[in-house]
């Protein structure tokens, strides 16, 4: 079932959180799902998603990258977008972030899941390897960054920009199945649609670099504005330019991709069912005192 609604026009600013959730109008979707997720390069549907129903949103922002599909997985409740629509038609730097992101608040989603294909940088983070970032280093241009661009001035604490509880949850999940994943790693995110330089990867492996994207920014700020958890995996696809002496191809990413689908399946299929209906973590509060 394939569902569209719009939302009104918000002048002045873009969020209020005393009225946000209370413009959609349709009941059957306002409420609390349990996770989002969002696939990266190649991961265009999950294996083992049973996918129920579509959603089709007009946001403020525009349109998202597609509709929204809801199903289960392991029993739980998931909602998947694919960062770069059906097909892959959206370069990393026209992905509207913002729509994509406020479409899940606004079907009442607190946590998602963001999938990355990624170059390795650091020589332990080879191809096939899944990581679990925990830090970003922001290269990104001409991306609008924030909800917060007219009225009001809010400047989120991004210390560490991914959620702690997630993490934890997560390398538990991972522990419980045995699948080896890197559990820290700083991803630099870069403007794309370019592949890197061997001397830019060179300088990102200096200034503290262990993987690099296109799409994980402002992806991630903007969950935080709107109080969202997030826990970041990447698939590391190929190693980085100049790592090792060969070209480097789009299609050597998405068929690298293709082939951790199994495992990001695997980690999915163990972490899902941890995930508990509340949320301790301070996600939940990322507005409190932010405000000017």
């Amino acid at each position: 079932m394939r569902i569209s609604f719009a939302w009104p026009q918000c002048p002045g600013y873009f969020f209020d959180r005393s009225n946000f959730l209370e413009t959609v109008e349709i009941n059957e979707y306002n409420k609390k799902m349990a996770i989002g997720l969002i696939g990266g390069s190649g991961l265009y549907e999950i294996e083992g998603l049973s996918i129920s129903r579509e959603v089709s949103l007009s946001t403020p922002f525009g349109p998202s990258s597609s509709t929204y599909k809801i199903g289960t997985v392991q029993g739980a409740e998931v909602v998947f977008l694919p960062r770069h629509g059906i097909p892959h038609t959206i370069a990393p730097h026209q992905v509207n972030y913002r729509a994509n992101i406020w479409g899940f608040k606004s079907l009442g989603i607190d946590r998602i899941i963001a999938v990355n294909a990624t170059g390795g940088i650091n020589r332990d983070m080879s191809p096939g390897t899944l990581v679990l970032q925990d830090q970003i280093i922001d290269m990104t241009s001409e991306r609008l960054h924030t909800f917060y661009d007219a009225e009001k001035v809010v400047h989120i604490d991004f210390t560490h920009p991914y959620c702690q509880e997630m993490r934890e949850l997560c390398i538990a999940a991972a522990n419980m199945i045995g699948l080896p994943v890197k559990t820290s790693a700083t991803y630099i995110c870069v403007n794309g649609p370019r592949l890197e330089t061997a001397t830019e990867i060179r300088f990102f492996s200096q200034i503290g670099a262990d993987i690099v994207g296109m799409t994980a920014m402002p992806e991630a700020s903007l969950a935080r504005e709107l109080e969202i958890c997030l826990l970041g995996i990447s698939a590391v696809t190929n190693y980085a330019a100049g790592i090792m002496d060969k070209k480097l191809t789009t299609t050597e990413v998405v068929d690298s991709m293709r082939n951790s689908n199994g495992l990001i399946k695997r980690l999915l299929q163990a972490f899902i069912p941890l995930v508990p209906k509340t949320r301790s973590c301070p996600c939940k509060e990322a507005l409190k005192d932010a405000a000017l």
